[in-house]
């Protein structure tokens, strides 16, 4: 009797590929984070500089008392993260324009690997930058009263507002027709915080700021952080919640429509 040997259904062949594919390009722009070691230095050490000059020069004049750290701690992270997300329109951008996407859509490729790719290396990045500020935070004196729920918690709610920034990041690099103009994006999201409860309390600001403030996605996302970490306060995290699932579900949509347009 002959044996017979069986091949796998194309279905699952497909998909095996489909994993391979998006896996390498993941690996191609781990790497290139590595490799960039401006924007790598960049992303973790400006959020470590700030926090350094608010602590040590202004936190003496915004709280005499000495506990700007841990009101400033949850702003300065959020900041590092917007950034560090943002940086991913860049990438995008240079690929869009560097002619890699262009011979990737010849070969059995999945069309998303590549934006999966940028994904995952943002995600990557900005828990490195997020593990040193709060490092360097804690040296200074941070006092978190959080226990391991809280910190998953904030984990969490970190995540899926990177998760969010960075997809929106996409959909600006899938736009941009440089990485000129894609870096224009950064220093947007870079500002944002400065008009939020970051630095300073809301009712702080001027009444012409103050709306501006309290209504932006990145102020909900820093008080849910700023009350998981101190006092244990949790009434901001609907708002958060929403805003980062509804800019992470805009980003997403936007950016698969604009990468099939391209």
């Amino acid at each position: 009797m002959i044996p017979t040997t069986t091949t796998p259904p194309r279905t699952a062949r497909r998909s095996s590929t489909a994993v391979g594919d998006t896996a390498a390009l993941v690996g191609r722009s781990l790497r290139r984070t590595t490799r960039e070691l401006d924007t790598l230095l960049l992303s973790v050490l400006l959020p470590v500089l700030l926090m350094l000059l608010f602590v040590g020069v202004f936190g003496g004049a915004i709280d005499p008392d000495g506990d700007y750290v841990t009101y400033v701690v949850p702003g300065v992270i959020l900041l590092c993260s917007g950034y560090g997300a943002a940086q991913t329109a860049v990438g995008v951008a240079g690929d869009m324009t560097g002619g890699i996407v262009t011979r990737l859509r010849t070969m059995p490729v999945p069309a998303g690997a590549v934006l999966t790719g940028h994904v995952v290396a943002s995600l990557a990045r900005n828990a490195v930058a997020t593990a040193a500020v709060v490092g360097v935070a804690l040296l200074l004196g941070f006092e978190a009263a959080a226990g391991p729920r809280e910190w998953l918690a904030a984990a969490g709610v970190l995540a899926l507002f990177v998760l969010a920034m960075t997809w929106l990041s996409v959909a600006v690099g899938l736009l941009a027709r440089s990485t000129e103009a894609a870096s224009g994006f950064t220093f947007l999201v870079l500002f944002l915080p400065y008009l939020s409860s970051a630095f300073v309390p809301v009712d702080t600001l001027p009444a012409a700021l103050r709306g501006l403030a309290t209504h932006q996605p990145v102020t909900p996302v820093i008080e849910t952080l700023r009350g998981l970490l101190t006092d244990g306060s949790t009434s901001t995290w609907p708002a958060a919640l929403l805003w980062s699932t509804g800019l992470l579900l805009i980003g997403f949509v936007a950016s698969l429509a604009l990468f099939r347009r391209r």
